[in-house]
């Protein structure tokens, strides 16, 4: 490529002040030209320039960091749209947000121009995606662009234009890779984070995290397993029981010094045996000299700096958090005084000209003397920094670029310091002792880094052979400490080991935990779970799954880097991650009552008997058919009732109200084959068996797509747990429920001005009619002589059949009118000594309150005490309306307006 016609060139920055420090570096500052964008935080910088001898009109622009977002479909962002394990499924899209347009446009505005587009991006797996989307944007526009990639690691001339001037293709590979994670955490984070908050946040006071009507309790799949090293060093410290040991002291005043000798077996937790030597020590404490050993040792400055280990230096010398550290290295490369700060490399490569790296610093007024003398060949101080085996490919090391008079601490150093080590063992009545002294012979290095030390005591000349009297010769005693809690450096290194996060993400996950009240930090960056931290991690420990362990992620950063080599596939990885966690949140979600109680060891209750009623966490029955935007789950309303309501509340209120009788009820994965549309899965319901007639099963599998007649029968037979302000509002459908129009209109006469129990039309003529209204008994219980009230049942074989009941709760007194009228003549002292043996009495538990359970009572109308109804059994249950009109004084089943 030489000479030609020029061409235009649109040079994309990942930042508008790497924008700026590319084209001022290019143009040499000559012939520079600045123009407004669409976006006024992004400018355009045009000037002329050659690529291996091709004129070019360069025109270098930004982004902010990536360009687009990955998102669900819109049916599915909404909290309460969908069960959440279908997040691991839904659609999603990648699309530049609504901040960021003026942006994009100004890249189409400029790329419909040109003839190559160059890619600035910083050259990490990050950078290579967002590289990605300004690729995707630009050629949307102009399909024969000549795509190029500049590699650079600093921005300073000699890597700006050797960058420039050595283009390369872009590497779809680490796209796919950072593709393949963001898709990942996104639908992990967002299934467990919408679980757990939906499940917890309102069930509990979580009022240490500030206004709980905002509290996110988020779960992100390297998050997580950061809290879990917290919690778990934490749980270490609390479960450590102090244990006393015992151990020999030695120590010898020669004249010349003091030797201070340690045990050789350590510490002994047995105190008889520790007394026996000790005994022996003391009856022949003459010491022998049994080993002088003198040997030079080197210690060498630490390996070329990497990310990870910029943080925890920082921690550990100036108690700098890790996201503060990055904040600043970021400052420093912009500036031109680093290399590029996020790099997994600690060595250096042959081609790194790490003269010039020193030369740079040989002005500084600390280490520019000490960079002169390496620089001396005469010195012989010079040797290559030592490697810590781990390349990136992408970056060198962290070191700096260009000399600051101001810079702290930033410094390479390569030369070992030297000192002598003498170590002397002696022997007394057969047990060993020791001690070392070190005497530091040249610092090197540590003249200039000054963090770490060399230190240690001197020790007298000793002979082997000789022998002495020790001093002091002690039995001393002390406990075991439980670990420290871990710094940052050490939160650091764990995350490092496990694979958890990468070099630019770590103190990001950190930061979270703070973020989200998970963990505090000390002044000594120490860091401490909080309650809610702790109750999170108990409830997943407590399930026997390992959600907060680092395996499963450690697992997926394996998998996302093979895709970045090219070994496996995006879509394989994906495929295999995401079923993966699918399982784990399914297992999650059977076993939630161990978030509940896990969470109540340290929060107290809310008003609410568990959270959000319209809101709560569900099983997936069937779409909502009629806003059909969101699924109809099965829950339980604050008063215990099984319930099958949209999650589209409060916007949509389609609800199936179910059998008040349901003691448990659990959706499966089997679908009915009648109901359309479809799916509609079938619900496993366990029904309390005395609540409802003897022949129906008290387990069954039913549908409440309205095709079961059996789930029908009982709703009309034992009512719903509904109430009839849930019912009036216009937007519950059902085919179980069927509704009407006419509550209101009084069931007699049809007129809208009085209520069925008002009504002017009806006389109560017979004298069993009479009773059934005032409750009037006459004759009293055979076991207890209550009187017994008489009443009416609702069987489907007794349907309307009225007989005695006793009412004492402790009672279980129970006869037929009919029977008792026809046996007995009307002879109520006779009556009084019969007892039923029909089949619903026969159902009942002797020993059960029959006064006290759901949502039974005596239901009053208008100016009158109202018909009292019952269950199977004859149990009243208060609070119950029928369903076709509202009226109180009946259930469905004998409704005068059934069916019209």
């Amino acid at each position: 490529m030489a000479g030609g016609r020029p061409i235009t060139v649109l040079n994309v920055a990942e930042k508008p002040s790497v924008a700026k420090s590319v084209a001022t570096i290019l143009s040499r500052n000559q012939g520079l030209r600045v123009r407004e964008g669409r976006s006024r935080y992004n400018k355009i910088f045009e000037f002329n320039y050659a690529i291996r001898g091709q004129s070019c009109n360069m025109l270098v622009t930004s982004v902010t960091g990536h360009l687009m977002e990955l998102e669900f479909e819109e049916r599915y962002r909404k909290w309460h749209s969908c069960d959440p394990v279908e997040l691991f499924n839904a659609p999603v899209r990648k699309l530049v947000p609504e901040d960021k347009m003026d942006i994009k446009r100004t890249l189409e505005q400029e790329a419909i121009r040109c003839q190559w587009l160059v890619l600035w991006l910083d050259c990490d797996r990050e950078g290579e995606n967002i590289a990605f989307e300004v690729v995707e944007v630009c050629t949307m526009v102009n399909r024969h662009l000549n795509i190029k990639r500049a590699h650079f690691s600093a921005l300073i001339e000699r890597d700006i234009h050797e960058a420039v001037q050595n283009l390369v293709q872009p590497n779809k590979y680490y796209a796919d890779a950072v593709d393949a994670r963001q898709e990942i955490d996104l639908r992990i984070g967002a299934s467990f984070t919408r679980f757990q908050t939906m499940l917890l946040k309102d069930a509990f006071n979580i009022d240490s995290v500030g206004d709980d009507r905002n509290v996110v309790l988020s779960y992100g799949p390297c998050q997580f397993p950061t809290l879990g090293f917290v919690v778990e060093r934490y749980w270490e410290i609390q479960s450590h029981e102090p244990e006393e040991f015992w151990t020999i002291n030695c120590s010898h005043n020669s004249g010349d010094g003091i030797s201070t000798f340690s045990w050789t077996r350590g510490n002994l937790f047995d105190y008889t045996c520790a007394v026996v030597l000790y005994e022996m020590c003391v009856e022949e404490s003459t010491a022998t000299v049994v080993n002088v050993k003198r040997q030079e040792t080197l210690k060498y400055p630490p390996h070329p700096l990497n990310t990870i280990e910029l943080e925890k230096r920082a921690s550990r010398y100036f108690r700098m958090s890790s996201e503060h550290t990055m904040k600043v290295a970021e400052d420093l490369y912009q500036a031109g005084f680093i290399s590029y700060p996020r790099t997994e490399t600690d060595c250096f490569s042959q081609r790194t000209d790490l003269h010039g790296i020193v030369q740079e610093q040989q002005e500084h007024q600390i280490w520019g003397a000490y960079a002169q003398r390496l620089l001396d060949p005469g010195s012989g101080l010079w040797r290559n920094p030592s490697g810590g085996g781990h390349d990136d490919k992408a970056h060198p090391p962290i070191h700096p670029t260009k000399f600051s008079a101001g810079e702290r601490g930033w410094s390479q150093d390569h030369h070992p310091a030297v000192g002598a080590v003498t170590t002397v063992e002696i022997d007394i009545a057969g047990e060993l002792f020791s001690t070392s002294g070190r005497m530091i012979l040249a610092r090197n290095y540590l003249d200039v880094y000054r963090f770490e030390s060399w230190g240690g005591s001197t020790i007298p000349t000793y002979a082997s052979g000789q022998q002495f009297v020790p001093t002091t010769l002690t039995l001393d005693s002390g406990v075991t400490r439980p670990p420290p809690l871990l710094s940052e450096a050490d939160l650091l290194s764990c995350m490092d080991k496990e694979g958890i996060g990468t070099d630019a993400t770590m103190h990001d996950h950190i930061k979270k935990l703070l973020d989200r009240f998970y963990a505090t930090k000390d002044a000594n960056t120490r860091f401490t779970p909080t309650n809610l931290g702790e109750a999170l991690v108990m409830g997943y420990d407590d399930m026997g799954y390992k959600l907060w362990k680092p395996h499963l992620r450690a697992l997926m950063e394996h998998e996302m880097k093979a895709v970045s080599e090219g070994i496996k596939r995006k879509d394989e990885v994906l495929a295999t991650c995401l079923q993966q966690m699918k399982s784990c949140f399914l297992d999650a979600r059977f076993n939630k009552q161990k978030l509940f109680e896990a969470m109540e060891v340290f929060f107290e209750r809310s008003n609410g008997s568990g959270g959000d009623e319209n809101h709560a966490v569900g099983e997936v029955v069937q779409r909502c058919r009629l806003c059909q935007d969101s699924d109809m789950v099965l829950k339980r309303n604050r008063d215990g009732n099984y319930m099958v309501g949209c999650l589209g509340f409060p916007q949509c209120r389609n609800v199936v109200w179910l059998p008040g009788s349901i003691a448990e009820a659990a959706v499966t994965s089997n679908r009915c084959n009648s109901c359309t549309p479809g799916p509609v899965y079938l619900i496993q319901f366990k029904f309390r068996q005395l609540e409802i007639p003897p022949n129906y099963n008290p387990n069954h599998l039913g549908c409440i797509g309205g095709c079961d007649d059996i789930l029908r029968q009982l709703t009309e037979i034992c009512g719903t747990g509904s109430r009839i302000s849930a019912r009036g509002r216009g937007t519950s459908s059902s085919s179980v429920q069927r509704g009407n129009t006419a509550q209101s209109v009084c069931v007699f006469c049809q007129q809208l001005d009085h209520s069925s129990n008002d009504c002017p039309s009806q006389v109560v003529g017979s004298r069993s009619a009479r009773r059934r209204q005032t409750g009037e008994s006459s004759f009293s219980c055979s076991n207890c002589g209550t009187p017994c009230v008489l009443r009416t049942a609702n069987t489907t074989n007794n349907r309307g059949r009225k007989f005695y009941k006793c009412q004492s709760q402790e009672c279980n007194f129970f006869a037929w009118e009919d029977s008792v009228d026809s046996v007995n003549g009307g002879n109520s002292a006779a009556r009084s000594n019969i007892r039923s043996s029909g089949s619903a009495a026969s159902n009942t538990n002797p020993g059960r309150n029959t006064g006290r359970g759901r949502g039974r009572g005596q239901g009053q109308g208008q100016g009158q005490i109202a018909a009292t109804f019952v269950s199977a059994i004859g149990e009243p249950i208060s609070d119950r309306r029928c369903f076709v009109c509202g009226d109180p004084s009946h259930f469905a089943n004998v409704c005068p307006n059934r069916g019209a």
